[in-house]
């Protein structure tokens, strides 16, 4: 079996660093492939053209002709740039990284929020201003917060914050499929969740009936002392609605990992606020992705190994 490793650089990390540890992952698994990666547009449509399996970032359209792979394993959660109807066409599964991302995305969220409750913005602007004055803070213990997306990402969420004593609230579209919060409840009750809610989480994926779920209405539901915290996909709120809020106090503050428009142009007005975290689609960053990424596809390998069929994988959507 041969697997192409396409040009890619994750959060600044090279692709080098990936075929290695897949070469080791396969290994582990026992599984016998030869790892080529590709550090050009030449070389990649080489590649494609004599492996079983490529992994990248993307797969552009006029690979098709070239391309015999059976599988192409993205190493994004998200697959909504990926020609998906194109692949399946022509008979190539599919597989995402979910799950990769769950334990640093966590890490962000729970950051964010502890940084609002102990209101860590405060202290440091008293610091640049080199100002010895006390401040009020709060706990987010007792609080309830709301996490919109029960994936991966979501659920490593729930468990997290539930270490601090809070109600957790999840909202999916299947809330009979249940999960680690303490409520579950579907998206026909959206409202009714937000109402309550000290801290709202967005960790799902943008799809026609996401795009715009926080949009004006939804935050006049939110009390005004509640924080928003996105790291599912900047249009899942309405940026114009969010700015208009923040700008009439009527939420507490906003930690973004994800922003609609992105880049956020540098004379956006989200960049003047004090209450607003916003950091460049970074949450995903870890030093493990590569690892995590590539132990996934060496047990999908291993039971392609064993089963003859690239069918049945861990992740796959296609």
């Amino acid at each position: 079996m041969e697997v192409a490793v396409l040009r890619q650089k994750v959060h600044g990390r090279p692709a080098t660093e990936y075929a290695t540890v897949l070469r080791e992952s396969l290994a582990g698994e026992a599984v016998d492939a030869d790892v080529t990666l590709a550090r050009t547009p030449d070389e990649e449509r080489a590649a494609l053209a004599r492996a079983d399996v490529a992994t990248g970032i993307g797969f552009e359209a006029s690979w098709l002709d070239v391309a015999g792979v059976d599988l192409f394993a993205c190493v994004y959660a998200g697959t909504d740039h990926l020609p998906l109807d194109a692949l399946a066409d022509r008979g190539i599964a599919v597989t995402n990284a979910s799950g990769v991302h769950g334990p640093n995305v966590a890490e962000f969220v729970v950051g964010a929020v502890l940084a609002f409750v102990r209101e860590f913005w405060t202290a440091r602007r008293h610091q640049r201003e080199r100002r010895w004055e006390s401040f009020n803070a709060t706990e987010l213990a007792g609080s309830t917060v709301t996490v919109v997306g029960q994936g991966a990402i979501g659920r490593a969420v729930v468990e997290r914050v539930g270490a601090f004593d809070v109600e957790a609230v999840a909202v999916r579209w299947s809330p009979e499929k249940g999960g680690p919060a303490d409520e579950v409840v579907g998206y026909d009750r959206f409202h009714e969740a937000l109402a309550r809610t000290d801290h709202l989480v967005l960790a799902c994926p943008l799809t026609d009936a996401t795009r715009g779920l926080v949009d004006a209405d939804a935050l006049a539901t939110l009390p005004t002392h509640a924080t928003v915290t996105n790291i599912a996909r900047g249009p899942v709120v309405d940026t114009e609605a969010l700015v208009a809020a923040l700008r009439d106090d009527h939420v507490r503050g906003a930690a973004l990992d994800v922003t609609d428009p992105e880049p956020l142009p540098e004379d956006h007005p989200l960049w003047g606020f004090d209450d607003v975290l916003i950091t460049p689609h970074n949450a995903g960053d870890t030093p493990h992705y590569y690892r995590r990424r590539a132990e996934i596809l060496a047990r999908n390998l291993a039971r392609v190994a064993e089963t003859g069929a690239f069918e049945g994988l861990e992740n796959q959507i296609r």
